[in-house]
């Protein structure tokens, strides 16, 4: 259903080509990276936190942890993840297929694009479900995921 929902949105954009599904799971990046055959760092995991009770949604490299102090100076709170009630209900998307694309239209939910991306010129984010990938350019990521802008809150990734 969450992947309709993409597969819809993306069709719209003229991009519905794009997006891959898979016949193994892609639900963590070291899967996805399989499924997609790129790099861990390439995919683009999408992590949901709750932050004055609305969602934020932060995609990152799949090689960036989350830097607590940064996260705290960029949101003045700490990092708080969603349960994976929470991120269905402000998501539309299940934990694993996580995505910053076809939100629900009530949801109060901000993306944000973490700088560790910036070392690539495409990246996979998942489209809506376990099993699904789609390839897209930063500049198609930034307008698909109708993006706040870039901030920087990971660590442990390295510049190209």
């Amino acid at each position: 259903m969450s992947i309709q929902k993409c597969r819809d949105y993306f069709r719209s954009l003229g991009l519905e080509d794009r997006i891959q599904e898979f016949d193994v799971s892609s639900a963590t990046v070291e899967l996805a990276a399989q499924a997609v055959g790129c790099p861990p760092e390439r995919i683009a995991k999408t992590l949901s936190f709750l932050v004055d009770d609305k969602c934020v949604l932060i995609v990152a490299a799949g090689d960036a942890k989350i830097d607590n102090p940064k996260f705290k100076a960029q949101f003045h709170t700490k990092a708080k993840m969603l349960t994976p009630e929470q991120v269905v209900d402000f998501t539309g998307h299940a934990v694993g297929g996580v995505c910053p694309f076809a939100l629900p239209e009530e949801s109060e939910t901000t993306v944000y694009l973490d700088r560790s991306l910036q070392r690539f010129s495409l990246v996979y984010p998942a489209a809506g479900s376990s099993n699904s990938a789609v390839a897209l350019s930063l500049d198609e990521l930034d307008r698909c995921a109708h993006s706040a802008g870039w901030i920087d809150v990971c660590k442990n990734w390295s510049a190209v």
